[in-house]
């Protein structure tokens, strides 16, 4: 069964940085996608940033594009949210998840992390 673990939450001010990480095991198969995803108090759960196994493609909301960085370690088993020019906009809970689909849409998404909280001061 696939296991995912996150990590590197915290509390940050405005303009600050923070690392995620995202522990990955269980996977059957080579071919899949792990995404980052948020959900802020009254807010609805969105996609933030995902990245495929296969050929390493990777995908950011706009609002995030050119702040964040998604990336992986060699063995493809950890994955990293960099996140920098921090705003309170950013602050949610932070959720690892993956699928064998095509990573586009939440509802492909049939593994998820416990999530990490980060929080952004103003």
């Amino acid at each position: 069964e696939v296991q995912l673990v996150e990590s590197g939450g915290g509390l940050v001010q405005a303009g600050g940085s923070l690392r995620l990480s995202c522990a990955a095991s269980g996977f059957t198969s080579n071919d899949y996608v792990i995404g980052w995803f948020r959900q802020a108090p009254g807010k609805e759960r969105e996609g933030v940033s995902y990245i495929s196994s296969r050929d390493g493609s990777t995908y950011y909301r706009s609002t995030v594009k050119g702040r964040f960085t998604i990336s992986s370690d060699n063995a493809k088993s950890t994955v990293h949210l960099q996140m920098n020019s921090l705003s309170p906009e950013d602050t949610a809970l932070y959720y690892c998840a993956a699928t064998y689909g095509s990573g586009k849409y939440v509802g492909e998404y049939n593994y998820w992390g416990r999530g990490t909280q980060v929080t952004v001061s103003s």
